[in-house]
């Protein structure tokens, strides 16, 4: 049975990935690391952590996100980052400009390519430094 919680693809793998499927994944991983900050760090009713969880992935929020952590990627991540940022996804929502979409796009690939290569610990650190904890 395949553990689809502890997934450790090679990166050569992932190369024939599509953006878009990796952004798809990392979305998720983004929105389940929002939510379990909020969770830990005490939002107190269901509404309040919905809230304060879509104001956070939202591809504005994630635009600024991406913002801070860009310094600190490696060249791989770098490259990964801007091959989500450049793919050629749908039209952006109301809510963005096309550049926040696209910045967007590129933390979700980003972050489902850390996440299927099984780099967890590296996930932790840039999702804490975007946050602003140490």
């Amino acid at each position: 049975m395949t553990d689809y919680l502890a997934v450790s693809c090679e990166e050569k793998d992932l190369q024939q990935t599509s953006e878009l499927a990796l952004a798809h994944v990392g979305d998720a991983v983004f929105e389940l690391m929002v939510r379990t900050q909020l969770c830990l760090h005490g939002a107190a009713t269901n509404k309040s952590l919905h809230k304060q969880a879509v104001t956070q992935v939202t591809a504005p929020a994630q635009a600024a996100f991406v913002g801070t952590i860009l310094p600190l990627l490696d060249e791989n991540e770098l490259a990964v980052y801007k091959r989500g940022r450049n793919a050629n996804s749908h039209q952006a929502p109301k809510s963005a400009t096309p550049g926040q979409y696209a910045r967007a796009t590129g933390l979700e690939t980003l972050f489902g390519w850390l996440w299927l290569t099984g780099r967890r610990e590296r996930l932790n650190e840039l999702f804490c430094a975007g946050m602003g904890e140490d």
